[in-house]
C-alpha cells in the first residue's frame, strides 16, 4: 500500500487518482486510495470499547505507537452487520492530520481513474448536505459510491471540523469587496468557508462546485479581458473533486500567461509532507490542511494585500 501510495504523490496535475473499492453488506463503496494508510484484519489486534463513545465508535486499538480510533463504517450507514465478522477489514486512513481506523466487510481492488469519470451525486437523492457520496465512479456495468469520510467524522466528533471560533480569535476586520474563488465539492464545507470568509470581512465569493466548473470560469474572465484581479484575486481550492482536481486546476493556472499570476491556496484534508511536495511541484501558492480556517483567512490576506 505505502508503494501504491508513492506512485500516485509522484504524479502531478494528471488529473487521475485511485479508488479502493470495498464492500459493506455486499454494497460497493470507494475511498481515495491517497487517504489510506494500510489494511489490515480486524481480528489481529483487540479493540478495547470506550464508555461513553459516539455508538459507532468500535474503541480504540494501537498497532504501532499510536491509538487509533476504530470507527464501524456499516453502523453508521445503518448497513446489516457482517455474516463473517472474522474475516472482517481494518481500513487505516490519514487525512485532516488524523489517524482513524474504518471497520469494512471486505477490500475488492484498487482502479485507476480519471476525475472527468466521477459524476456528482444528485443532491436531492444522496440528501445534499446530509449526504455521504461525493462522487459515483462506473467500473465494469457497476457503481462504486465515493463516501465523504470527512463528514463522517465530524458527524461523529465535531470539534474536527472548520470552527468559526478561530475567526473570532483574529479581531474585528474591515470588509473587502475583492473577488475570492472556491473551489470545494462538499455542500457543507462549502457553506462553512462561506460563512467563515464572510465573518472575515470577504463579501465577494465565487463559488465552484468542482475544479472545471472554477477552471471554466477563469477561462470566461480571461476572455472578457481587463486586470486579473477586477475579476478574481484569490483562488482557494480542494483537491478532491469531480471533473477536475484541485492539482489538475493549479497546473491550468499556471500554465496560462493570463493566470498564471493567481495565487492559489490548496485547503484539502489531505495534505501531508508528500502532498506538500505535490502541491509546490505544480506551483501553488499556499497549502492548509482542513480544518485550519484561521491559517487559511491569514493566508488569504496575504495573497490579497
Amino acid at each position: 500500500m505505502a508503494e501504491k501510495k508513492k506512485e500516485i504523490l509522484l504524479e502531478s496535475g494528471t488529473n487521475e487518482f485511485e479508488v479502493m473499492e470495498f464492500t459493506i453488506a455486499g454494497r460497493r463503496f470507494g475511498i481515495n486510495v491517497a487517504k489510506v494508510i494500510e489494511i489490515m484484519g480486524l481480528g489481529l489486534y483487540e479493540i478495547t470499547p470506550m464508555p461513553n463513545s459516539n455508538p459507532f465508535v468500535e474503541g480504540v486499538f494501537k498497532p504501532r505507537e499510536e491509538i487509533m480510533t476504530v470507527i464501524n463504517l456499516g453502523a453508521y450507514m445503518g448497513l446489516a452487520p457482517s455474516t463473517n465478522p472474522e474475516k472482517d477489514i481494518l481500513i487505516i486512513t490519514s487525512f485532516n492530520k488524523m489517524h482513524t481506523a474504518f471497520h469494512v466487510h471486505t477490500v475488492e481492488a484498487i482502479h485507476r481513474i480519471s476525475w472527468t469519470d466521477i459524476e456528482k451525486p444528485d443532491p436531492i437523492i444522496y440528501g445534499g448536505e446530509e449526504g455521504l457520496a461525493t462522487g459515483i465512479a462506473r467500473f465494469d456495468n457497476r457503481l462504486i459510491m465515493i463516501i465523504d469520510f470527512e463528514k463522517i467524522i465530524v458527524d461523529i466528533n465535531p470539534r474536527t471540523g472548520i470552527q468559526l471560533e478561530e475567526v473570532d480569535k483574529l479581531g474585528a476586520r474591515p470588509i473587502s469587496g475583492k473577488p475570492v474563488m472556491i473551489a470545494e465539492d462538499s455542500p457543507l464545507l462549502e457553506r462553512m468557508l462561506i460563512e467563515a470568509l464572510e465573518k472575515s470581512g470577504y463579501s465577494n465569493l465565487i463559488c465552484c462546485s468542482n475544479g472545471k466548473e472554477a477552471y471554466d470560469k477563469l477561462t470566461a474572465f480571461k476572455e472578457m479581458g481587463g486586470p486579473l484581479e477586477s475579476h478574481v484575486s484569490c483562488l482557494i481550492t480542494d483537491i478532491e473533486m469531480p471533473q477536475m482536481d484541485g492539482h489538475r486546476l493549479v497546473k491550468l493556472v499556471r500554465e496560462d500567461n493570463y493566470l498564471k499570476r493567481l495565487p492559489v491556496v490548496i485547503f484539502s484534508s489531505l495534505i501531508d509532507p508528500e502532498m506538500m511536495r505535490k502541491g509546490e511541484q505544480i506551483g501553488a501558492t499556499a497549502q492548509i490542511s482542513k480544518p485550519e480556517i484561521g491559517k487559511l483567512v491569514g493566508i488569504v490576506d496575504q495573497c490579497i494585500l
